[in-house]
């Protein structure tokens, strides 16, 4: 049997895949058709059940963490709709997490990932950590944004295919001018609530117009905002990356920011940073500070639909269909609300696709360092989008987002993405 030390052999230290979450695994194979992987090539290690096989050969000492191992786990999009329809209640994304750590901490493995070790340690130990070297890194694609018909042209040279797709990843609006850091937002009305804005890393740099757009809407519906200052990325990307240092010292951070003020609720309109802060009590190890946080943490959609939309919504003339973020609805389990937000405004026609909780491709940084299989499944989703016949794609999750936009411009299909609050703020805007 290898020592904890022997980083050639088994697991390391306390943070290995647990082995009673691995025997909950009865191969019963439901997960199958639900995993994206696997419905591409049908072979078995790319499938759930043949992931968490690979993990338990390992934890039981029948096998080594070698390149095999990293190769099937990184294969993985961690959309967790094998979690959704696994009927022992498998907690595949903590295993995925897991399993990816221990694969990290063994090193290189092989030099086909050095590559990608490279590129892991500049973008999760350096660059995110560190907000004014991120802000830098983005500071082209928000001077695009801001500038009058620059974003346009970009997208109109023709630049090598992978410039090309990260250009039409750009969203269209610009940054925050209502929710600013430090900024507090009135509630309009009698005040119901005293929530706090979590703005982010990607949502925080790119996304500052839903930001803006899910203050005023919270504001209309009696909420005052806080948009607290000195909060910063959840950590998510680190943890699927296998990442935990810098992932643990920005949920420490954050849940500093935040405890210094009394609020009602956290709220969160970035569906993977709503999965990931909601997880800061397990990833903090129960830390009183941590649950507390968790729980008050909510995703904008299932706070507004149990809160309750006041009157005044104007009438938006979209035909529309929505894309489930994975994240929230197989993460979060939060289904019914959005669709349930998008049905109270008036003159929206929402079509359902099929397969809408199927993953896009996005999946955090897959789409940069797996693109073929990004690609496949990408093409798939454009493909149940544009049966709908919808010029409005709405969704939760800025990953998303930049993938769908992305992926219909390159097939000039016409049709616009919006996170669904976008379209709540504009029925606001647009009634009496």
């Amino acid at each position: 049997m290898a020592s904890e030390g022997d980083v050639s052999a088994g697991y390391i230290g306390d943070e290995r895949p647990r082995l009673t979450d691995l025997d909950r695994c009865t191969r019963c194979g439901l997960c199958e058709q639900a995993c994206p992987t696997y419905r591409l090539d049908h072979d078995e290690p790319d499938s759930p059940r043949g992931r968490i096989f690979l993990m338990k050969e390992v934890a039981e000492n029948r096998a080594a963490v070698d390149a095999n191992l990293a190769e099937h786990l990184y294969r993985c999009l961690g959309c967790r709709a094998c979690e959704t329809a696994c009927p022992s209640g498998v907690p595949f994304g903590r295993l995925l997490e897991a399993g990816r750590l221990q694969v990290e901490l063994h090193g290189e493995l092989d030099p086909s990932r050095r590559g990608w070790r490279r590129f892991r340690r500049l973008a999760f130990e350096e660059i995110l950590p560190t907000p004014w070297l991120f802000h830098l890194v983005m500071a082209p694609a928000r001077l695009a944004q801001a500038t009058p018909g620059l974003l346009s042209l970009l997208r109109a040279l023709p630049l090598p295919r992978r410039l090309h797709t990260l250009v039409h990843m750009i969203p269209d609006g610009h940054g925050a001018v209502v929710a600013r850091p430090g900024a507090v937002i009135a509630a309009q009305g009698e005040r119901r609530a005293r929530v706090g804005l979590f703005t982010g890393c990607v949502m925080g740099s790119l996304f500052g117009h839903v930001h803006d757009a899910t203050a005023r809407v919270l504001s209309r519906n009696g909420c005052e905002v806080v948009v607290v200052e000195n909060q910063w990325c959840c950590g998510a990307l680190n943890v699927h990356a296998g990442e935990r240092e810098h992932a643990v010292a920005m949920a420490r951070h954050n849940v500093n920011a935040f405890s210094k003020l009394k609020l009602d609720a956290i709220i969160v309109n970035s569906a993977g940073c709503g999965a990931a802060l909601k997880s800061y009590d397990e990833l903090l190890e129960g830390d009183a500070g941590a649950v507390r946080f968790s729980q008050q943490v909510a995703d904008v959609t299932e706070f507004l639909a149990e809160l309750g939309l006041r009157p005044g919504l104007g009438g938006v003339a979209e035909r529309a269909t929505y894309q489930d973020a994975c994240h929230l609805a197989h993460a979060q389990r939060i289904r019914h609300a959005p669709r349930e937000l998008l049905r109270q405004i008036p003159k929206i026609e929402l079509i359902e696709m099929a397969n809408s909780d199927r993953c896009c491709g996005a999946a955090g940084v897959y789409s940069l360092t797996q693109p073929v299989y990004s690609g496949r499944v990408l093409d798939d989703k454009l493909d149940d989008i544009q049966k709908t016949g919808a010029q409005a794609v709405v969704t939760t999750n800025p990953g998303c987002s930049m993938a769908l936009q992305s992926g219909l411009a390159q097939r000039r299909a016409g049709a616009r993405v919006y996170h669904l609050i976008e379209l709540l703020d504009r029925s606001y805007r647009s009634g009496p």
